[in-house]
Order: structure tokens, then C-alpha cells, then sequence
């Protein structure tokens, strides 16, 4: 099975990675792994990648690993965000895609219990937090969000702090965004 385009585009995108080449394959496996505690073999990649013809499918455990990596909770999330995203008549008023914005465009989000936070958009899927409330989140972190969905959790690909890479972060884990509002 090779991966649809627009995962492959996210996956050169956020590798900063353009997978060419099938050696290209080995780095990607590696930053996969840093950034989310699962290997997922270079050969495996490969077959994905559209580098191997094999057909075979593979495991949802490889492709949650792919999902996480790109920001998402699981594969099936992936697919149908994605699936929503590349069709003009699925376009929602609940999401807001970074991809869709200008720069300097702020967003503001909430969440349960009380958590409000308002982003400018700097371009590339990063934003720039410029004011939070009771969120982990603190004002001036760099994050990179790749789009907002009403009632789904806030996943956030890589947040950095002072020039610190954190990692990932998910916000409202359990009722996902009570708002989105574009100021």
C-alpha cells in the first residue's frame, strides 16, 4: 500500500525532508522515532513512500505512528480530516486550516474547563502564542498546528519554548475545542 499524496506532502513537509530518494527513507525512520518512541523500519517506509512495489497492508500500529508524527491522534483522524480538507464541498465552518490563512492572522481558541488561548499565525503551519489563559501553553512559545477543529482535541506538532524544542502537545484531550474564532 503507498501512502495517499497528502500524507506524503505533510510527511516531506514536517521532516523537512523531500524523499526523493529511498536512502531519504532512513532519516525519515529516525525522526520518526525521536519524535514518537516508534520505529518504523526504512524498508517499511519505502514500501510506503511508493519506493518498493509491495501491496501489502500495513499495520495500524505503523500507521498510527504516522499520524501521531504528523500531529494527529490516530490514522483514522488523519484520513478523514485530510479527506474533509481536500474537498471544497466538505469544507466546514468548524475547521480552520493553516494552510488557508495569511500571515499575521490570529486565532483564538477554547477549551474545558476554562482555557483560552490566542495564536498569531507566522506562516508554515507556526503560530505564536500571544496570550494564554490557564493553559500549558505560555505566551511567546512557537507551535505548529496544522489546523483547528470544533469538538476535536488541539494537536499541536512541536511547541518551542525560549528556542526549546518541547515536543507534541494535545489540548482538550476529552471534549476537543469548545470554540474557534478568527479576531
Amino acid at each position: 500500500m503507498k501512502l495517499p499524496f497528502h500524507v506524503i506532502e505533510l510527511l516531506k513537509r514536517k521532516s523537512a525532508n523531500d524523499l526523493h530518494l529511498p536512502s531519504d527513507c532512513e532519516l525519515l525512520s529516525l525522526d520518526i522515532q525521536g519524535k514518537t518512541g516508534v520505529r518504523i523500519g526504512a524498508t517499511t517506509l519505502k514500501r510506503l513512500l511508493g519506493f518498493a512495489q509491495d501491496e501489502r497492508t500495513p499495520h495500524v500500529s505503523t500507521l498510527d505512528a504516522i499520524a501521531r508524527y504528523l500531529g494527529y491522534a490516530h490514522w483514522e483522524e488523519l484520513a478523514k480530516i485530510e479527506d474533509q480538507g481536500n474537498s471544497d464541498f466538505n469544507s466546514s465552518d468548524d475547521e480552520v486550516r493553516s494552510a488557508d490563512l495569511q500571515v499575521g492572522k490570529v486565532v483564538e481558541i477554547a477549551y474545558l474547563p476554562d482555557r483560552v488561548v490566542t495564536l498569531r499565525y507566522l506562516g508554515n503551519n507556526r503560530y505564536k502564542v500571544e496570550q494564554s489563559q490557564n493553559s500549558k501553553l505560555q505566551a511567546d512559545d512557537e507551535v505548529e498546528i496544522l489546523n483547528f477543529v470544533l469538538h476535536h482535541p488541539l494537536l499541536v506538532v512541536q511547541v518551542w519554548r525560549n528556542g526549546e524544542s518541547l515536543g507534541q502537545f494535545t489540548a482538550g484531550r476529552v471534549s476537543g475545542l469548545s470554540s474557534i474564532r478568527l479576531v
